[in-house]
């Protein structure tokens, strides 16, 4: 089935979406480095298994310089020796926003250990941005184009 055109039907909303995209893009590469903002994109993508953001933020991870090896174990990424403390942390924090869990005290302190508030708040508001791309690009499906 034919969906919307999600680019052309509402070109205003996502035009915000996508400058909201370039602004975490800019502060995340002077906060913490596009290596752990191309990680969350690509785990928060399969854990709402969005096979098209997943395809697109491989490419862009890989057009980074990523590690083919960081890549195809992120899915795995508590029992491979490939992330830092801090790119462990991030992923943790992607998996609890984008599940839905509690950030308690323990865990929420933990953070603090590697990033500081400026870097959360934007490590948060990159989280709930994937998350939301992830929604839109499900629910209209354009197609995957996976060509390494």
């Amino acid at each position: 089935m034919k969906r919307a055109d999600y680019f052309n039907t509402s070109p205003i909303l996502l035009k915000h979406l996508i400058e909201q995209e370039e602004l975490i893009k800019q502060q995340s590469e002077i906060s913490f480095g596009l290596t752990i903002w191309e990680l969350i994109k690509l785990r928060s993508s399969q854990i709402n298994q969005c096979a098209y953001c997943i395809a697109m933020h491989t490419k862009e991870a890989q057009h980074l310089g990523e590690d083919y090896k960081r890549i195809i174990g992120l899915s795995a990424w508590r029992d491979m020796p490939f992330y830092n403390a801090k790119e462990r942390l991030a992923l943790e924090l992607c998996e609890k926003l984008t599940q839905s869990y509690e950030i308690d005290d323990h865990f929420y302190g933990k953070l603090t250990s590697e990033f500081n508030d400026k870097e959360l708040v934007i490590l948060t508001i990159a989280i709930n941005a994937i998350n939301s791309w992830n929604r839109v690009v499900k629910m209209f499906k354009p197609n995957v184009e996976f060509n390494g």
